[in-house]
């Protein structure tokens, strides 16, 4: 099933293609490759999901933020792309968590997006290599930011 139409059968909405708020772009294409700028959690009124995970969100309330910065992504990746079906799979994902000091679960938290990501392309094509840390503060209090490097058909 083609990535279109997984997020179809998954009946999942997608929030408007997040605008860079500093100098950079979102996406830029290199080669086959398109790397993704950091994304924070938008919903679809896009208004973003804030807070420190471990002491303002607890460990789901902080994967539910970084399944909605996967959302984000696939946003940009369809406004930039003009489809998700020209993503081949994930390559590289870096996740960070806005966390508490004493919150050690990174890995949990961006298992959000992840899981997202497989449920889009499958375990073989949606799962690549992955770094999740703890960081703070992140720009606006966002909880979640999350960048992706895709492989392109």
């Amino acid at each position: 099933m083609s990535a279109e139409s997984q997020l179809a059968a998954l009946s999942l909405v997608l929030p408007p293609a997040p605008k860079p708020v500093a100098v950079y772009k979102p996406l830029v294409v290199f080669g086959n490759a398109a790397y993704v700028s950091g994304h924070g959690p938008v919903r679809t009124d896009g208004t973003l999901i804030t807070g420190v995970v471990g002491k303002d969100l607890d460990l789901d309330a902080g994967k539910a933020a970084a399944r909605q910065v996967g959302l984000a992504i696939l946003a940009t990746l369809r406004s930039q792309l003009g489809s998700l079906d020209k993503v081949k799979r994930v390559v590289k994902t870096l996740g960070m968590v806005n966390s508490a000091a004493d919150f050690y679960d990174h890995p949990k938290v961006i298992n959000g997006c992840s899981e997202l990501f497989a449920e889009i392309w499958g375990p073989e094509n949606g799962i690549g290599a992955r770094s999740a840390v703890g960081m703070g503060p992140l720009p606006g209090n966002i909880s979640v930011e999350i960048e992706v490097i895709f492989e392109l058909h």
